[in-house]
This record gives C-alpha cells, structure tokens and sequence, in this order.
C-alpha cells in the first residue's frame, strides 16, 4: 500500500540495510549505522555530561526533523493530514525499525534508544502519534509471534514495505476494563470468524496491517476472566470491505481515530499470535513499552513547551521589561522544567528494566503518568504567558497544547495509573 522510496535527495542516502551480527553491519545511513556498532561493544553512548544523553542519536533524528519544520507539521494539522513525507523519512533513516533486531532488517536497538528516539521527534516540534504505534505493536508480534510470522512480516515491515500502526483492544464499553470485550473470534475449518466492535481504534487509514484483541472462549466458560483472549494480525487491505467496517471519528486533535464494525470478518487460522486463549498476557507485555514510549512523547513535548515560553519570554517586553524578569512568569517555568526532566530519570529506570528483561510495570505506568503531568503542566505555561498570541495558528503552541492533553487521557488515563500504584505497590484495597 505505501511505497518506501523517497525522491528528496536529502534522504537519498539515508535507506538502512544491516546485516546480522555485531560483527558484521554495512548501512547507508552513516549515523545510524556507527550507533548500531557502539551499541554492540557498550551498553550506553559516553556523554561528558550523562550515561542517558544517547547525543549521537538526539542529534540525527534532530537533522531530520529540521527537514520537516514549524509550517509543516502547522500545514497538516490545518488541512487534517497526515505527515507522510515524514513518516517515510523516519523509515527511509531507519528509526521506525529501531526496535526490530538485525536479523528481520531492523537496527536491533534497546526501548532506551527508542524512547529518545519519540522524544526527540516531538522536541522537534513534530508529533510521533502519527507513527509511534509500529513502535510499540510490532513488539508483540516480535515477542509471541512464530517464526514464520516474523520472517514474513517483520523484514517489510523495516523496510517500509508495510506499516503496522494500528491495535484493536478498546470496545464501547470495555476501555479499562479489557477482559469484557465482547469482539468474538470463532474458528471454523482453517478460518476465524471475527464479529464484534471497536473504538478508538487509530492510523487505520495508514497501516498496512493490525493487531487485534478478541475473545476465543466467553467470558463465563473461562476460570479466569483474563484467560480465553487472543491476538491476531489482521490484514487490513483484504479485510476493509470484505467484513470489517471502519467509520473514522471527528476529534479535537488531528489523530486519526476510528470505530470498527467486523461483521462475519474471516481472516486464517495462520494469523493467530501465540497460543490461543493467552491474548491478554501478550498484550499486557506490550502496553509497559507503550507506556514507556509515550512517556517520552510527552516528556519531548514538555522541553518544547519549557524551550518556546523561556525564549519568548526573554524578548516579549511589558512595561519596560521582559515579561520573563517577574517571579509571576519565571516560578511556573522553573517548576514546569524541572519536573520534565523528573520524568524523564523515571523514563529511563522505566526503559532500563525493559532492556534488562526485569518488571518494568510500575515504573512504566509511573513515567507515564509524570511526564503526562508534567508536559501539561509545561503546556499550560506556555499558552498562558503567551497570551492571546497562544492561540494563534502560526506560533504552534495550542497545536501542541491539544496534542499533550491526549495524553492525560491516552493511553491510560492517570487516574487508573494511581489506582495500579494504590493497589499494586502501596498494598491498598482494590478500587474498581
């Protein structure tokens, strides 16, 4: 469906082609590539400043995003887009495929690396919305899928050949509560028959391909009400017309979100993920370095925001003096940065036990919740000592105010994050 080919000579050069093994690695892109080769004799880059500073990576995916500045993320948010020269770009150079180890064409990087990765794209003043879902997703198909499924899936998918953007989990009446879904999928002969709807379901428009979440046994024939769930890859260019309804869904922001109807959907037996019946436990591992990766969106978003009111407020003069010499301007500024970067170490502890193969739940869901936090916290400093120019279209600043108030809700709202921490951690009563 997408071609990965770029004509801009700028990203010419940038196509990534690894071979397998730290021994051995040839890649056009030149960055990339020596990155690939440190990664492979330390476990993090040398910064004179901090183990965590990853400068070889912040400042590549920093000259590719400058190819891509203010007026064209400002251009496809007004024109409710999609970036997909930009996407391309990120896939062309690499990034997208960090996740992916060598042997399938990927970089074999750590969610470490990843995590900078979003965040530098959204300092940058862009939005990984638009892509970060292939981060996250094709980790559950790296993790339970067969070989068979990774040789056939994982290598296109690198190479840009296919996208894997979207997940199918959230139902109208199941958000949190993920062991009620009612989406049925029963095998018949060498098919499943997939009946049910969801919502809120993103990038549909722009992937290739989709993971999703389905009952395989009801909920009452079950022992335990997580069990009898399972995952399967969906091919969305067979599956749109042919079972599966998509209705895309008006929102504030210029996320691409939609409501999906199956109806009688047939997909084979062959695209089922793992095991059937342990659908939720494969998710479940996703969603930490989903949590982790939007940790650091939001955490990108709030060094932009800190970034855009401190220089303003330097050159913005009000009764004879910067508006930034008032403790009024400067305190809430102070505040916002520091816990931006609060939530940044918790990221990274978050990132480490992952890389490591240790739990990382707490830390994943506390990072989120933080950064998530504090990136509106920084946001809400922004618009406001910008004043009515915070609304204007061409400073970017209430684009980037209604992309980080998604994520108070989104992916988990923090109000179930605190009830994890209550419950899980602290030892208190269940809530819910």
């Amino acid at each position: 469906m997408f071609s990965s080919g770029i004509d801009n000579p700028v990203f010419g050069n940038l196509k990534l082609a690894v071979r397998r093994g730290c021994g051995k690695v040839e890649a056009y892109q030149p960055v990339l590539g020596a990155i690939i080769e440190d990664r492979c004799t330390q476990p993090f880059p040398m910064s004179d400043t901090s183990p965590y500073a990853f400068d070889d990576i912040r400042s590549a995916v920093r000259d590719l995003c400058a190819q891509f500045p203010a007026e064209y993320f400002r251009k496809v948010d007004e024109e409710r887009g999609y970036p997909d020269a930009f996407v391309r770009a990120l896939t062309e150079a690499g990034w997208l495929a960090a996740l992916i180890p060598q042997e399938y064409g990927g970089s074999g990087l750590g969610l470490t690396e990843a995590s900078v990765i979003m965040e530098e794209i959204n300092r940058s003043g862009g939005n990984s919305g638009a892509c970060h879902g292939q981060m996250y997703n094709m980790g559950t198909l790296l993790r339970h899928g067969s070989d068979e499924q990774k040789r056939n899936y994982l290598p296109r998918i690198a190479s840009g050949e296919l996208r894997l953007q979207s997940m199918g989990v959230t139902e109208p009446t199941t958000g949190t509560d993920t062991t009620r879904i009612k989406t049925t999928a029963i095998r018949r002969g060498d098919r499943y028959v997939i009946n049910g709807q969801k919502v809120w379901i993103s990038r549909i428009q722009h992937s290739d391909l989709m993971i999703l979440l389905a009952r395989t046994t009801p909920l009452e024939q079950v022992t335990r009400k997580a069990d009898g769930m399972s995952i399967f890859i969906v091919d969305l260019r067979e599956a749109i017309g042919h079972g599966m309804e998509v209705r895309p869904i008006a929102n504030m922001v210029n996320h691409e979100t939609n409501e999906l109807f199956f109806d009688n959907l047939e997909i084979p037996v062959e695209n089922l993920i793992g095991e059937e019946g342990k659908g939720f436990r494969y998710i479940l591992d996703g969603l930490n370095a989903e949590r982790a990766l939007i940790a650091a969106e939001c955490i990108g978003d709030g060094y932009w925001f800190v970034d855009k009111v401190t220089a303003y407020a330097k050159e913005r003069v009000v009764f004879g003096r910067p508006i930034g010499q008032n403790q009024g301007v400067q305190f809430p500024i102070a505040r916002a940065f520091i816990n931006v970067e609060a939530a940044s170490l918790m990221r990274y502890e978050a990132c480490r036990l992952f890389d490591a193969g240790q739990h990382c739940g707490t830390q994943a869901n506390m990072a989120k919740l933080l950064a998530a936090d504090a990136s509106w916290e920084a946001a809400n400093a922004c618009l406001q000592f910008h004043g009515g120019f915070g609304f204007a279209n061409e400073y970017d600043v209430e684009r980037k105010f209604r992309e980080t108030r998604l994520y108070q809700v989104a992916p988990i709202s923090t109000n179930l994050i605190l009830s994890y921490v209550a419950e899980h951690v602290l030892g208190l009563p269940r809530s819910f």
